[in-house]
């Protein structure tokens, strides 16, 4: 019979040392492993990461859970047959804060809502949980977030047991268990109960501050990113301090930052328009320059340092202001892009031209007869791509 490793987590979520018997040694993808008959380290499941750590100083690099058994992943050997381990301790309290967290959100959402959670994840930077909800608005987040902090600052209890199966109905569960046999619940004092068998705080207020940080639908749900205790209190001076930067360079006060923010975004949009319609009136002009330099209704020219919408804009300005065949090449950043152009009385189909140059310039475009565009990534070769254009179009002119 395959001998259960006994989880000291259960009985004191806040011990961090501990002394236990190796009873098997094995690896673990390709990493020494070991199993002992009793343990501190949470294993992954649940949503909540596994523990830090080390055994005998030996950073264990993975924890978790097969057959009632603990596989601790170890970074290498240990050599002997009783261990002496400790958790790291910031990792272990702050799981303890998120999970305990993701309960209390869960069950605000259960009450204001109706919604259960479908999932939960516990994640590095933040957590997500996804709620049964085909939407949710601010007004509803702001809710649910300041009820779970009202059950913070109540400093409630937070309490953990085992059930029998048998029983287990006599228990108002959030949610059914997904395990059989005896069933670990976590209780906040009047308020929730949960089959878990993650590591919780003692009380609520140990959480910390609960923040709703954004939320999205997927999968007709809606998933939110949230943060506890710690995570919430650091999210908060980054925040503060990038705030307290913006309110120094505008030299406003930070309760103005928004309303000056959006006095300049909509300077900025006025000035874009008025720039776009500068920019349009350049690029006329330029067109009549290229037509007054044209030799014949051919004309081949290669730009470097424009923008597409430039080359567009010119490119068609061109071909509508007179009768010519328009091969513009531009060299912007990492690829090349080809115009190719003709105006519509020459009844010319610019698309026969892309087997000619897409291969040179190991490019992908289309367009229609009278406008072409490619764009590729050889840009060496784009003078030779527009030279077999020119070829190509002029024998047919």
């Amino acid at each position: 019979m395959v001998e259960k490793t006994k989880r000291l987590y259960f009985d004191d979520p806040y011990r961090v040392e501990f002394e236990a018997d190796v009873i098997q040694n094995l690896t673990h993808d390709g990493n020494p492993a070991v199993v002992l008959d009793k343990t501190c380290f949470y294993p992954e499941g649940g949503g909540q990461p596994a523990d830090k750590g080390t055994l005998d100083r030996v950073p264990v690099v993975h924890v978790l859970e097969k057959d009632n058994q603990i596989i601790h992943v170890l970074e290498k050997d240990v050599s002997s047959d009783a261990v002496k381990g400790e958790i790291d301790w910031s990792t272990r309290f702050d799981h303890m804060q998120q999970h305990a967290g993701q309960h209390i959100l869960s069950q605000c959402f259960v009450q204001l809502f109706d919604a259960a959670t479908r999932s939960f994840h516990l994640g590095d930077e933040t957590s997500t949980l996804e709620v049964d909800m085909r939407n949710m608005s601010e007004e509803e987040a702001e809710r649910a977030e300041r009820l779970a902090n009202d059950l913070v600052f109540q400093n409630k209890e937070i309490k953990t047991s085992f059930c029998r199966e048998e029983e287990i109905s006599n228990v108002q569960l959030r949610r059914p268990p997904k395990k059989k046999g005896d069933i670990r619940i976590v209780e906040v004092s009047d308020f929730d109960h949960t089959a878990c068998g993650g590591t919780h705080p003692r009380s609520t207020g140990e959480i910390g501050t609960i923040k709703i940080l954004r939320w999205e639908r997927i999968r007709d749900n809606v998933r939110l990113e949230f943060i506890c205790g710690i995570r919430a209190l650091q999210d908060y001076a980054r925040k503060h301090r990038d705030l307290r930067t913006l309110s120094n360079s505008l030299t406003v006060d930070d309760k103005e930052v928004l309303a000056t923010f959006e006095k300049f975004t909509a300077d900025l949009k006025m000035q874009k328009r008025k720039n776009r319609k500068l920019q349009e009136k350049i690029i006329q002009y330029e067109a009549v320059e290229i037509m007054q330099k044209a030799e014949g209704k051919l004309i081949k020219r290669i730009f470097t340092d424009r923008s597409q919408e430039e080359i567009r804009l010119l490119t068609l300005l061109t071909i509508r202001k007179g009768e010519f065949v328009v091969l513009f090449g531009l060299k912007n950043g990492e690829r090349v892009h080809v115009f190719l152009a003709c105006s519509e009385s020459l009844g010319l189909d610019m698309r026969e031209i892309v087997p000619v140059v897409s291969p040179l310039i190991e490019g992908k475009g289309g367009g229609r007869p009278s406008l072409v565009e490619i764009s590729g990534k050889k840009k060496e070769n784009l003078e030779q791509a527009l030279q077999e254009a020119y070829q190509h179009i002029s024998q047919k002119l």
